[in-house]
């Protein structure tokens, strides 16, 4: 997988708007959304799995210094991104959908436990 290319976008506008957010975790997140091949894409699937390739045992400690800790936070960035133009909103999508997806902690340090 290459590596993600942080300087595309400083994403500014939407820190701006809301600081939750590192730029950082923008930038993973419209990575995921551009690798999108599939029509059954499950963003937060694909999202765990570019985490982990890209920052394998410290994609916890990543996620949560850039403000990301849970499948809700995904959902508002993809929200804010949306706002701003940088994707298309996908019909039916509601904050609610990203509820629940799954555990942070598990999904980002199981795989390395011992």
């Amino acid at each position: 997988m290459e590596e993600i290319d942080f300087t595309s976008d400083a994403f500014d506008d939407i820190v701006a708007k809301d600081s939750r957010y590192d730029a950082r975790a923008y930038a993973l997140l419209i990575d995921v959304v551009r690798r999108r091949k599939e029509e059954d894409f499950d963003l937060l699937e694909e999202f765990r799995e570019t985490a982990l390739d890209q920052y394998g045992p410290l994609a916890y400690t990543v996620l949560a210094e850039w403000g990301v800790t849970c499948t809700e936070d995904i959902g508002e960035m993809m929200f804010n991104l949306a706002e701003a133009h940088r994707v298309e909103r996908e019909e039916g999508d509601t904050p609610e959908s990203f509820v629940g997806g799954y555990d942070f902690k598990e999904a980002f340090l199981g795989p390395y436990e011992i």
